[in-house]
């Protein structure tokens, strides 16, 4: 049995017998899934041509922000590098905890939890592990 895709809610849906690329039904015909597969055709997760379609338009723009995010990613990391390293060349210290601080917060006030976690990957990957 294959492992897919991470759903929303943290669990991970499982692909059921048969799913698997080249899978055949009882009758020996290619089932929804592995057809998918076996064409090239995305796999969408639903046999409605509708709203396949729909999903591919979505998974475009999502693949197109995800492109956004981590150039943004490597560009903040950068300049963050750049912050600490002119800092440290003018006898200054490491790290700026009360600056630390408050970009916590604000990922924690916009986004929540979340937005800490994400917070503090952005952190780690401006300045290092500590």
């Amino acid at each position: 049995m294959m492992t897919d895709v991470a759903e929303q809610s943290g669990s991970v849906a499982q692909s059921v017998p048969g799913d698997e690329p080249g899978a055949t039904g009882p009758t020996g015909g290619a089932t929804g899934p592995a057809t998918a597969a076996a064409t090239g055709a995305p796999r969408t997760g639903t046999d409605d041509s509708a709203a396949a379609a729909r999903i591919v338009d979505i998974r475009e723009r999502i693949d197109e922000i995800d492109r956004t995010l981590i150039g943004l990613w490597r560009e903040r990391a950068a300049l963050s590098h750049e912050v600490g390293a002119t800092r440290m060349a003018s006898g200054g210290t490491r790290l700026v905890l009360s600056r630390e601080r408050d970009i916590l917060e604000r990922f924690r006030q916009a986004l929540g939890a979340d937005g800490t976690q994400l917070a503090l990957l952005l952190l780690r990957a401006g300045r290092g592990p500590l």
